[in-house]
């Protein structure tokens, strides 16, 4: 069993001393710092263009250069959160930005396929746990009635800096050379890490396992680590349909500039302006869509996820509509953009359900689970999926067909409806309940929860 010593599980890991003009000051750095990540995560899909031409590179090996970061960061996510979680999450974001932003100036250097695909590799690096650590500190210095509001726009800095990442790189590409980009964005980013050094961090609720006589080994550990998080099938469920949806996100974000260019005849510059809004559009919907599930969750918590449900459903009909139709291409553009709108609709909102059924202790440990599969599943599956398809028919056929899983999405997040408040009680029993089960030497339970400082 576990306890808190703060004996409520509401606000076991609020740090009281922090004040509210210093919260606000420490999301505002989160979210820069968040808008750094994805400005140098997507600044090399506006570079597909001039890599294609000076490499000769498949659609296969550009894919690949934006799915080896979601691999990456799904992969050491969770490592990277339990050290966050104890340790200190500042120190961890502050280390994090400094190496994805020393590795983007690297890509300036590269002379080979191989070289980049390198040091796009060591950006995911400094990219892990990013995310859920960034979250989980939001939820800590923020009450629970504003958590799906503020993470759905910690989440839409993703789409603002995917934008900039965009556009200020088809914009440098074409005045100074695609190398020239990466640098631009790279360094800015080393100066808002020295910043976030500023950024108050929270006093935590550190979750220690008791020793069980029994199995060990790192598949028990594994196992007692979930049990510990929640209790129940709501947080994998909402692995399955996130990951889902960022299939559709992360294809649309990858291949759109190459959309244009290759079926509207833009210039690399200009169809990196129109992408751009596709995804500034995704930027808006995160928010508003946040905003949308605070409110109607108010009386039913479940209602959230029912919101989630009809707007993948959406998403997924309007981009199929899109790609499929005939259409003029002024009405195909809204179409895109209006499924644009709304395909981040999940970003912040299934966070938010992640950490109401994680223990507060855990809540970096928990977000990160949730990035490593939508990392691993959803992000890293969508670019490489759509450059296969566009190699084997068409990329039309590819933005086609990916966005159908937003139907798969639907059906999960309506299963996670169904087991979510009952889930979030059981976590808060959790926290309230005394560790008498300690006392039984062959029964294993997480020792008392104990706060320490950052």
């Amino acid at each position: 069993m576990i306890t808190a010593a703060t004996g409520d599980a509401e606000n076991a890991c609020i740090d009281s001393h922090v004040s509210r003009p210093r919260a606000w000051f420490a999301f505002a750095m989160i979210f820069l710092l968040m808008m750094s990540d994805y400005i140098d995560r997507q600044i090399i899909v506006s570079l597909f263009p001039h890599l294609k031409a000076e490499w000769g590179l498949s659609d296969k090996q550009l894919g690949g250069l934006v799915s080896v970061i979601s691999v990456v960061v799904a992969v050491g996510s969770i490592p990277v959160a339990l050290l966050a979680d104890r340790f200190g999450r500042v120190k961890s974001i502050f280390i994090m930005s400094s190496i994805w932003s020393m590795a983007t100036i690297a890509c300036m250097f590269s002379r080979s396929y191989g070289q980049l695909f390198a040091a796009r590799a060591v950006v995911g690096v400094g990219e892990t746990g990013y995310g859920s650590v960034g979250a989980a500190l939001i939820g800590a210095l923020f009450p629970k009635r504003q958590h799906a509001t503020l993470l759905g726009a910690f989440f839409a800095a993703s789409s603002v800096g995917a934008v900039l990442g965009v556009v200020l790189g088809g914009l440098i590409a074409e005045h100074w050379g695609w190398r020239a980009a990466f640098g631009a964005v790279g360094f800015p980013g080393l100066i808002m890490a020295l910043l976030f050094l500023l950024v108050p961090d929270y006093k935590n609720v550190i979750v220690r396992m008791s020793p069980k006589l029994g199995p060990s080994g790192a598949k028990a550990v594994v196992s007692r680590l979930l049990s510990t998080l929640s209790r129940g099938p709501t947080m994998v469920l909402l692995c399955v349909a996130g990951s889902f949806q960022m299939m559709v996100v992360s294809a649309m974000w990858s291949w759109m500039p190459s959309f244009f260019n290759r079926y509207h005849g833009m210039p690399p510059a200009m169809a990196a302006k129109y992408a751009g809004v596709l995804v500034l559009c995704g930027a808006f919907g995160a928010l508003f869509w946040g905003w949308v599930a605070d409110r109607v969750s108010r009386r039913h918590a479940a209602n959230k996820l029912l919101l989630l449900c009809a707007t993948t459903v959406a998403t997924a009909v309007l981009f199929i509509f899109a790609f499929t139709a005939a259409l003029a291409p002024s009405t195909q553009y809204i179409a895109i953009l209006l499924g644009g709108s709304m395909m981040t609709c999940t970003v912040g909102v299934s966070v938010s359900v992640v950490l109401d059924v994680t223990h507060p202790g855990l809540r970096s440990t928990g977000a990160a689970v949730h990035a490593c599969a939508i990392n691993l599943f959803g992000l890293a599956v969508g670019p490489f999926v759509g450059g296969v398809i566009s190699d084997l028919w068409s990329l039309n056929t590819a933005l086609a067909a990916i966005p159908a899983v937003g139907f798969l999405s639907a059906a999960f997040y309506w299963k996670a409806s169904r087991s979510y408040e009952a889930d979030m009680k059981t976590v808060a029993a959790m926290v309230r309940e005394e560790p008498e089960a300690q006392s039984t030497p062959n029964a294993w339970a997480p020792a008392a929860v104990v706060p320490a400082s950052s």
